[in-house]
Formats: structure tokens, C-alpha cells, sequence
């Protein structure tokens, strides 16, 4: 299974998600590695830019005179840290809404562990992701792209949820 169709089936085709519970957990995370990838290049473009810095300017010229100096090695170090910030939120975020994924499981009489469930919301989370990094760089408010975020997520798993099999009687 290659990437890229993990990507056209986690957008396009939820009810796909509940056949790739079954795949190797190390595809599952590298595939949210690239995603985590593609989170941390469009927020460190954010920050070279200084859009993430509310159009405040700095006042300071000697702190300023200093930063230019050192840019060089500033950046790659904030790359890397933003890169396992990302890392951490992602992560805890895809087994939150994991939690979640088994509520759903639980009360629709679906079978599944919350391994199955952590494998979908990982391939889950790639719309809301990609929505919610695009409308960042709109005046949107954040409260409001997280929302819609949420929903797109929970409804993605419950989607793919109703796919899993049926408990038995």
C-alpha cells in the first residue's frame, strides 16, 4: 500500500478506513509522519514569514541586530523543535479521538480494539489536518477551525465505524 493512495482514501473514502485497521502499524506511522511532516512546513513557513507573530514589531534594535546574526542557526533548531512539538500533539490528538473511535465502536455494537480504532484515526485526522493548516492562514477564528476540525474527524471515524464488523449475539 503506497502513501499516496492512503492519502486519496483517508480524504475521499472514509469507509475505506475501517479495512486499513488491519495494516502493519509501522505504514500507519509513517504515514503520520509524513502528514506531521507537512504540519511542520507549513507552520515554519508561517514563521519565516511572521505571520504567527500578530503584526507586532519588535522594538528592541539590539535584539534585533542580534537575532539576524545567529538566523542561521535559529532556524534549523526551530524547525527541529517544531518538528517534535507537532510530533507530540499529533500523536496524543490521534489517540484521544482513538478513545473516542472506541465510545463509537461501543455504542453502534461494533467489535474492534482500540489499536484498530488508533490505526483509522490516524488516517482519520489527514481532512481535518489539511483543512484546518489551510484555513490558518485565513482570518478565521481558531476556536472555529478547531470545531470544525473536531467534526470532521469524529465524523470521519464514525463513518468508518460502521464498517467494522458487527458484535455477535
Amino acid at each position: 500500500m503506497k502513501h499516496y493512495q492512503l492519502l486519496v482514501d483517508s480524504i475521499l473514502h472514509p469507509k475505506k478506513l475501517a479495512a486499513y485497521r488491519l495494516l502493519p502499524i509501522g505504514k500507519v506511522i509513517q504515514y503520520v509522519f509524513l502528514l506531521i511532516t507537512f504540519i511542520t512546513v507549513i507552520s515554519f513557513s508561517k514563521f519565516l514569514t511572521g505571520m504567527g507573530s500578530g503584526g507586532e514589531s519588535m522594538q528592541l534594535e539590539g535584539l534585533s541586530e542580534y537575532l539576524d546574526d545567529i538566523k542561521w542557526l535559529l532556524y534549523p533548531f526551530a524547525f527541529v523543535f517544531l518538528f517534535i512539538i507537532t510530533s507530540f500533539l499529533t500523536f496524543l490528538r490521534i489517540s484521544i479521538y482513538g478513545f473516542v473511535g472506541v465510545i463509537l465502536l461501543k455504542m453502534m455494537g461494533h467489535r474492534g480494539e482500540y489499536r484498530h480504532i488508533w490505526r483509522t484515526t490516524a488516517l482519520a485526522i489527514t481532512l481535518a489536518t489539511i483543512l484546518s493548516n489551510s484555513l490558518s492562514f485565513t482570518s478565521l477564528n481558531g476556536s472555529i477551525v478547531t470545531v470544525i476540525s473536531i467534526a470532521i474527524t469524529i465524523a470521519y471515524i464514525a463513518v468508518a465505524v460502521t464498517k467494522y464488523p458487527k458484535i455477535k449475539k
